[in-house]
């Protein structure tokens, strides 16, 4: 379901709920640059940071639910973490 939302440039923008996570960190990294840049009213500057603030909250509940799983995942029997050094994809997986 796409969201309608005012940009901080005055700008309607569609947005929807299934944004990936490198995504949303690269939407703040915009953020960050045009805020840095002294070139935005008072209002926009505002609005920049309140979306901000809302791709900050997104972006550290999506880090939250993935911490989640890994932890059910690695979680032992007896319910300690059963830790085991990462290793990367095997050399075979990468070629797909």
């Amino acid at each position: 379901m796409a969201q309608r939302r005012q940009r901080p440039d005055g700008q309607q923008s569609e947005e929807t709920e299934a944004v990936d996570f490198a995504t949303t960190v690269e939407c703040l990294e915009r953020l960050v640059e045009r805020l840095e840049s002294g070139e935005l009213s008072l209002e926009s500057s505002l609005a920049a940071f309140e979306e901000g603030i809302r791709l900050t909250r997104d972006a550290q509940r999506r880090l939250d639910e993935a911490e989640l799983r890994v932890r059910t995942l690695t979680e032992g029997e007896e319910g300690g973490m059963a830790l085991a050094p990462f290793s990367g994809p095997a050399e075979e997986d990468c070629e797909r």
